[in-house]
């Protein structure tokens, strides 16, 4: 049965007004958080708590004056940050908020579109995403918003292939691309008593994979290689400015959110929690708040690791994602794609079950660690300089003056 036309618009407003709500209070707390950290106040002045800050600064941003260096390419200049904003907002189209809410006689689901290939969908506008970053470098006409634009697309790449391996254990766990399945077979109980039947349990080295890639493809702290201020003045957006700068603000920070929800959704049950008895007139509110509560703990990772962390070298940050990632998704895919293969052709007991993966992971931190000491500066030693008698001391060469100041006893 087809559904009136404001519901499908109802949906995408509440959707992207929700997380545009949520984005305004990350970058109000993260610089509450980060002032806490450094012993300073952060904002205070306008709002309670400072709360109005993100709102003035907006407006501030908004009117600023937006200045185009004659050098750059005037078209892809101005493409470049509107792409990363749509990116952004389209990647949580297919991300459900909430649970079924019924108005005016009409049931639907607090989400803008159930695809059928929604997992899909994520994985295909983050790397869209890298457009955004290295065509603002590539137009920029400059050397250093260029290899900024070269970093982040270099760091995307690897740290995507990464997502792509854990999000390939969830997709073959659950067996289907809908997110709205994801969610469903984490809504009941787990195989353990009293313990919900989240991903991040069975599925823990992909969640440990997932978390470490998507700080990286959202180009924080400590992996915001590409716009490093002490190596290349600003990155990919240093000839921007005004409202065209912002855009790339509002994108980063959208992707944090973005980010936050994509790892609730896909480990965590996403809007899934009990509902305490409530009557559906109130019920169905509790799916929100659920969800809410869980993107703000990865929320609050974020700002911590910002707070807390200093910045990787860019070899280093190359490494984790090629050496030891990569490597470590691919083992748990494979391992994943067995214990489903196990469970549909009979089964085992739920001990051998967890034994097994026990001993999956045993080897996989083995490996990182394994990985982790051979890359160890402190494990290669310089060779030690040898002592050179006066016999064998180089002697001055015919014909040559030597300077050397003799010293009397």
């Amino acid at each position: 049965m087809d559904q009136p036309l404001w519901v499908p618009i109802l949906q995408a407003v509440v959707v992207f007004a929700y997380y545009l709500l949520i984005t305004a209070v990350l970058i109000w707390a993260e610089r509450r958080v980060v002032a806490r950290m450094q012993s300073r106040i952060g904002p205070n002045r306008i709002g309670p708590f400072g709360a109005l800050q993100t709102l003035v600064d907006g407006v501030k941003m908004f009117f600023k004056e937006d200045l185009t260096p004659g050098m750059v390419n005037r078209v892809i200049y101005t493409v470049a940050p509107v792409v990363g904003v749509i990116a952004g907002f389209l990647s949580i189209a297919v991300i459900p908020i909430g649970g079924e809410v019924t108005l005016f006689g009409e049931t639907f689901t607090l989400v803008v579109a159930d695809l059928s290939i929604g997992v899909l969908w994520i994985l295909a506008l983050g790397s869209i995403h890298v457009y955004s970053v290295f065509l603002a470098g590539w137009a920029s006409n400059s050397p250093y918003p260029l290899m900024g634009g070269i970093r982040s697309s270099a760091q995307m790449i690897s740290y995507e292939i990464a997502q792509g391996l854990a999000v390939a254990s969830v997709i073959i766990y659950t067996g289907s691309l809908r997110v709205s399945d994801i969610v469903s077979a984490q809504s009941g109980p787990g195989f353990i008593d009293g313990i919900p039947a989240w991903y991040v349990i069975p599925l823990f080295p992909a969640f440990l994979v997932f978390v470490i890639g998507m700080v990286a493809e959202a180009g924080r702290p400590p992996f915001d290689l590409a716009e490093a201020e002490g190596e290349l003045v600003g990155g990919f957006n240093t000839e921007y400015s005004g409202m065209r700068f912002g855009m790339f603000m509002l994108a980063e920070f959208m992707s944090v959110v973005t980010m936050s929800a994509i790892v609730v959704t896909l480990f965590f049950g996403g809007p899934a929690g009990p509902t305490f008895g409530l009557p559906d007139s109130i019920a169905w509110v509790m799916p929100l708040v659920w969800f809410f509560l869980k993107v703000c703990v990865f929320i609050f990772f974020f700002i911590l690791l910002r707070g807390a962390m200093p910045r990787y070298r860019y070899d280093r940050l190359m490494d984790l994602g090629w050496k030891v990632l990569i490597p470590v998704g691919l083992v748990w895919t494979m391992v994943t794609a067995a214990f489903v293969l196990i469970d549909e052709t009979g089964g085992l007991p739920a001990g051998t079950r967890i034994g097994l993966a026990a001993a999956a992971a045993v080897v996989l931190l083995g490996l990182l660690l394994a990985s982790a000491r051979s890359d160890d500066p402190e494990a290669i030693t310089a060779p030690t300089p040898r002592a050179v008698d006066r016999d064998e001391a180089p002697e001055v060469a015919a014909g040559a003056t030597d300077d050397r100041e003799e010293v009397s006893p």
